[in-house]
């Protein structure tokens, strides 16, 4: 009998051990995988069972956390959705999260180890902090000078601070609220479907992930590739530019929309943005040197986030001289985002530094002690200094006394520069029309704001289109509520 209760003590101890294997290979081994399962609903249930932290403007909350009853409690909800749409992103419990609340999802989610001095400990209990918060460096005025501007249009706006990369404004039109994706259901699935089926595509970020042919807001990439490499020594002097421009080694002829531009100087090619000379200067810069200048401003570029990502701005770098001329005037395969033309007038307002943007300025525990700052860097010398201030004094032309007179404000000193870029097949496309600038108040010592402003209006008059018409009037607006708020 003892022999038998041996055996059947053996048969038990055998039976806990594989127990104990299991528990482990269930818990260690497999643990990812079932918690990545779509049928194990743990996960879901936990991110949502605690307020989200929230994303700030001028210190205030743009977003917040409602209680929704149901078994993923807490919804997103969104102040001035559409107004801040472009900066936030959504919070979705159906389909995720977007540009802020995907990029600092940890900290608003309450899963970053920076929020806990002792993160450890949350790991063992099965239990996470609260929510943090994560501080932009939008400002509320520019914000919805650029939104009010736009008016709906299709188009985008982005305003800088030159000297630290801070992104002051961030406007994609035409927006939507992210409310409507916050919670789960039919009503969310229907919203779904109707924004991704609007033609205007609402939920697209024109400011960083669309990219556009900047026209002759690229000039200035020209203009410095020019001075830095020695190609023209004196901005006043005439260029023996014909008019109009024969394209090299074709017989097409480059026509000029602004009268005034048979031998005219860099400057008053600048200031009336004439073509055929910017062409011929981009041309007589050379293939490498345009590549190399257009890479120093941030085209070609890989791997730019704001944290968000931020599409790729192109500048061929194989081109037959002919391409190579329309490239040099923003055409041909030459095409930015919104956020990288604001870089290029920044590094001019900034004495040729380019500095990365950048849209959050710190995040926080839910109490407000500070997890990290924003990354703060420069991204190297895109231009002599010298060249950066023969620049400035050319683009204050333009805005006194050239194609861009409606960004002028009064008691501030502002540089720019209009285009206005054709696209489609055979240009047959409505025109885009751009502005690029900056803008100092009297008393101060540099630049205090740089914009780039892109307006889409297919609904307009094709001869009605301008840069100094549609955008330069945005631009304004939106650098003097920069000036404002410093």
């Amino acid at each position: 009998m003892i022999r038998y209760i041996r055996w059947c003590a053996y048969f038990c101890a055998l039976l806990l051990a594989a127990l104990l294997v299991n528990v482990a290979r269930v818990q260690v081994w497999e643990a990812a995988a079932y918690g990545a399962n779509p049928a194990n609903k743990r996960p879901a249930i936990e991110r949502y069972a605690e307020p989200r932290g929230d994303i700030l403007v001028d210190g205030r909350p743009v977003t917040g956390s409602r209680d929704s009853g149901q078994l993923l409690r807490y919804e997103r909800t969104y102040a001035n959705g559409p107004l801040y749409a472009p900066v936030t992103g959504f919070s979705s419990q159906t389909y995720g999260t977007s540009l802020l609340e995907r990029a600092e999802d940890a900290v608003l989610s309450g899963t970053d180890p920076g929020l806990s001095a002792f993160p450890l400990w949350y790991d063992l209990a099965r239990g996470r902090p609260s929510g943090g918060n994560a501080e932009t460096t939008v400002r509320s005025g520019p914000q919805l000078a650029a939104y009010t501007g736009l008016a709906g249009r299709r188009g985008a706006a982005v305003a800088l601070e030159p000297a630290t990369g801070r992104i002051l404004a961030l406007v994609s039109s035409p927006s939507y609220d992210p409310a409507a994706l916050s919670g789960t259901g039919g009503a969310v699935k229907a919203a779904w479907a109707r924004l991704n089926a609007d033609p205007a595509r609402p939920m697209l970020n024109r400011a960083l992930r669309e990219t556009y042919p900047p026209g002759s807001t690229f000039k200035i990439v020209t203009a410095a590739a020019a001075l830095d490499a020695g190609v023209v020594t004196d901005v006043d002097a005439p260029t023996q530019t014909p008019d109009p421009y024969p394209l090299p080694g074709t017989s097409t002829l480059l026509p000029n929309a602004a009268t005034g531009c048979q031998d005219a100087s860099m400057a008053e090619a600048v200031q009336w943005s004439c073509n055929t000379v910017m062409a011929k200067i981009g041309v007589r810069v050379g293939l490498r040197a345009m590549v190399d200048a257009a890479r120093r401003f941030g085209f070609n570029e890989e791997g730019l986030r704001v944290p968000a990502w931020v599409s790729r701005s192109n500048f061929d770098t194989d081109m037959s001289p002919d391409q190579l001329a329309l490239s040099s005037i923003g055409q041909f395969n030459t095409t930015a985002t919104p956020l990288q033309m604001a870089m290029v007038a920044a590094a001019v307002a900034n004495g040729g530094e380019l500095t990365s943007p950048y849209l959050v300025d710190r995040t926080t525990q839910d109490d407000g002690d500070q997890v990290r700052r924003g990354q703060q860097h420069g991204l190297g010398r895109a231009m002599n200094p010298a060249t950066a201030l023969r620049l400035q004094e050319m683009m204050v032309q333009v805005v006194e006394n050239g194609t861009g007179r409606n960004a002028a404000i009064p008691g501030a000193v502002v540089g720019g520069k209009t285009g206005t870029a054709q696209h489609g097949v055979g240009n047959a496309g409505t025109p885009y029309a751009w502005f690029i600038g900056w803008a100092k108040a009297e008393d101060a010592p540099q630049p205090g704001v740089a914009v780039a402003v892109v307006v889409e209006d297919a609904e307009a008059r094709r001869g009605d289109i301008s840069g100094n018409g549609a955008a330069a009037p945005i631009a304004r607006a939106v650098m003097e509520a920069a000036l404002a708020a410093r």
